[in-house]
């Protein structure tokens, strides 16, 4: 799944670590009452960190371990599943610089378990879902650098 990008007026240092930041993440899924669990809980996380994150999703508690696989300040870091729900899940956070500020595009590839009915649950329900957390995500993301805080 293929995110069409979202441009900030923000130098790319600073979105990219405005998009490592455990507690703007925290923000951001409030809604789910999302919750780092175990890892690295707060701050900025790093190559090598792993987080645990409790939230809720389609009504029950769900919990997803994360680790940063790659990751080359400014351009691009990669977070993976260790832990979760899913049968494989790998986020990409590509970043750019662009004339008025930051340019940052999402990689989200994932697939459930289950076979046939995983494949055509991620195809019905879990790609627009998780695009729109995505979104949300990116959207208080761009709130928060545009007005120069953290």
């Amino acid at each position: 799944m293929r995110g069409g990008g979202t441009s900030i007026q923000a130098s790319p240092e600073q979105y990219f670590d405005l998009s490592r930041d455990l507690d703007l993440h925290r923000r951001s899924m409030a809604h789910t009452a999302e919750q780092a669990v175990a890892g690295k809980m707060t701050g900025l996380i790093a190559l090598g960190a792993q987080v645990t994150w409790r939230g809720r999703h389609f009504g029950c508690l769900h919990a997803h371990t994360a680790q940063v696989t790659a990751c080359n300040r400014p351009h691009h870091f990669r977070d993976a599943m260790v832990r979760g729900r899913f049968k494989w899940f790998v986020h990409d956070h590509y970043f750019e610089p662009t004339a008025g500020g930051t340019r940052m595009r999402d990689v989200l590839e994932f697939a459930s378990p289950l076979g046939v009915l995983g494949r055509v649950v991620d195809a019905l329900i879990l790609t627009r879902y998780l695009r729109r957390l995505l979104h949300q995500r990116n959207a208080l993301i761009q709130q928060v650098a545009e007005a120069g805080g953290s």
